[in-house]
C-alpha cells in the first residue's frame, strides 16, 4: 500500500535536514515509536505501538537508512518488524524529501507499506487515517524540538501519545468522510 503525505515545518531546509540526521531525535517525535538500540551502520532496533480500531499492535524490529542524498535532501528508511504477540508482520520503505516552502520546509513523505496478519485486516482508509494522525503529531513534535534546540532547551516530544487518542482521531477522520459522502446535498448536473 502506497501512502503519500506532505507537511510543512516552519524552519529552514538546512535545519530540518540536520534534524533528520539525528535518528534518535527523529524516532522520539513519532508517537508510539521507541529506539531500543543502535546497531551501527545507520541501523537501529526499536519498537512501535499503534492502535487500529479496538486492537493495539506492538511491533519490534529494525530500521535502516538505505539512502541519504545530501544534495537532493532525500532520505530513505527501510523498516521491518513482527507483532510481539505473533499476530503479523510489517515492512515499510519510507522516503522523505525536503524542499523549500516560503520561509519553511515542505516534507514530502512516501510510505510503501506491506502488512500481514491482524493489521492487514484493516482497510486502506483506516490505515491512511492513522498514518495521517501520526504524521501530524510527528510534524508538531519535530518543529517543537527544532525550535527548542535553537533556544538551547531540551524538549521531550510527546512520542508516547496515547494509542487511544490516535485511534479516536483516526476514527473521527473516517466518520467525517462518511458524513461528507452521505449527507452533503445531492446536486443534479446542470442541463
Amino acid at each position: 500500500m502506497l501512502i503519500n503525505q506532505d507537511f510543512e515545518v516552519p524552519e529552514p531546509v538546512a535545519k530540518v535536514w540536520e534534524f533528520f540526521g539525528d535518528i534518535p531525535r527523529v524516532a522520539s517525535c513519532l508517537p508510539g515509536a521507541k529506539l531500543t538500540e543502535d546497531l551501527g551502520d545507520d541501523k537501529y532496533g526499536g519498537q512501535v505501538a499503534v492502535r487500529m480500531g479496538p486492537v493495539k499492535l506492538q511491533f519490534a524490529g529494525t530500521a535502516e537508512i538505505t539512502d541519504r542524498d545530501e544534495a537532493a535532501k532525500r532520505i530513505v528508511v527501510h523498516a521491518t518488524g513482527a507483532e510481539q504477540r505473533g499476530r503479523g508482520q510489517a515492512a515499510m520503505d519510507v522516503t522523505a524529501v525536503l524542499t523549500q516552502a516560503g520561509r519553511g520546509t515542505k516534507v514530502s513523505v512516501t510510505q510503501d507499506l506491506q502488512l500481514a496478519g491482524a493489521a492487514a485486516q484493516y482497510g486502506r482508509g483506516m490505515i491512511s487515517d492513522v498514518t495521517a494522525v501520526l504524521m501530524r503529531d510527528f510534524a508538531t513534535n519535530m518543529a517543537s524540538q527544532i525550535t527548542a534546540a535553537e533556544r538551547g532547551e531540551t524538549v521531550q516530544a510527546s512520542a508516547a501519545a496515547g494509542g487511544l487518542a490516535i485511534g479516536f482521531r483516526a476514527a473521527m477522520m473516517a466518520l467525517s468522510r462518511v458524513f461528507r459522502r452521505f449527507f452533503l446535498p445531492y446536486q443534479a448536473p446542470a442541463s
